[in-house]
């Protein structure tokens, strides 16, 4: 690869589509980062106060991680216990018929 042969405004293209891809995640990063946990919780904390549950001044606490976990596990359990117990044989009955869409092609061919 001739790196002389590149044009110049070939290469500022390049630097500025992958500038602007960077910035782009950049700012999707610090948005889901920073500014949607505040979006969410200042959403919260005034649903929390229509609904009379807390004070303005109250901070609401976050449920912890092993409490998450334990709320995850049980529905894990409860949702596998619900499927049947299947046997895993398949069976497959072959029916024959004389005509079918699917195959009409095949009398058509030329056999060689």
């Amino acid at each position: 690869m001739n790196i002389e042969a590149i044009d110049h405004s070939a290469m500022a293209i390049v630097i500025t589509g992958i500038s602007i891809v960077f910035m782009a995640m950049l700012v999707i990063y610090l948005f889901f980062k920073y500014l949607l946990p505040f979006i969410l919780g200042f959403s919260a904390r005034r649903k929390a106060v229509r609904l009379g549950q807390a004070d303005h001044n109250e901070k609401i606490d976050a449920i912890p991680g092993d409490v998450n976990a334990a709320i995850a596990l049980a529905i894990y359990l409860y949702l596998n216990e619900i499927h049947d117990k299947e046997s895993n044989i398949i069976t497959i009955k072959r029916i024959s018929r004389a005509y079918s869409p699917w195959s009409s092609k095949l009398y058509s061919m030329r056999n060689l």
